[in-house]
């Protein structure tokens, strides 16, 4: 049975921001960002929803309507504007953990391709969900709307690399945060 997939609203931004950390948190990027166990999951919840409010208004927001699910997309076909008052967001946030995200933030920077393509910032299934097809539906919803314009994201680990590669992105050169976690940037081409 294929899951309904709805776009989510500013109603759903908590919500969504909390399934991304829950399905992130055994991701060793967020032990490098948060090495704080305990601080861990408030802290990568506050900084997710910085980025899912600023989907809300600039991006495109897919949700598994039972909240299991949900695929966080930007477009980069045309200039767009920094999540407002971004540093002051992220360090209240992040608090002294602040530095960690911004190095992530520059290496994601410095590794996005120059020309327009849809950005899948984050895709998260939650963990009870995991193995079902949800994240493969997400990617295929949003693949169907991308009129001809390629894709780019960060895969976290060689397990979702390799989901993606499934879907039909190709791994780039790695880089590494400075603790070594890898990241696989990966390009989907233009379909036809």
């Amino acid at each position: 049975m294929r899951p309904v997939i709805r776009r989510a609203t500013a109603d759903d931004a908590a919500k969504v921001a909390e399934l991304i950390a829950t399905a992130f948190s055994g991701l060793r990027v967020t032990h490098y960002l948060v090495p704080v166990r305990r601080e861990r999951h408030q802290v990568m919840t506050a900084n997710f929803r910085i980025l899912v409010d600023h989907a809300v208004e600039h991006g495109e927001i897919h949700l598994v309507d039972d909240g299991s699910a949900v695929a966080v997309w930007f477009p980069h076909t045309a200039p767009l504007p920094e999540p407002p008052d971004y540093d002051r967001r992220l360090v209240e946030a992040t608090g002294h953990w602040a530095e960690r995200f911004r190095v992530l933030d520059a290496l994601f920077a410095a590794n996005h391709p120059a020309q327009p393509y849809h950005y899948l910032a984050f895709l998260a299934v939650h963990p009870s969900y995991q193995n079902q097809g949800l994240g493969s539906a997400l990617l295929r919803h949003h693949h169907a709307r991308l009129g001809g314009v390629p894709a780019y994201l960060e895969a976290s680990d060689p397990r979702n690399r390799d989901l993606y590669a499934r879907h039909g992105y190709q791994a780039r050169e790695p880089f590494a945060l400075p603790d070594g976690t890898l990241f696989w940037p990966m390009w989907r081409p233009a379909d036809g």
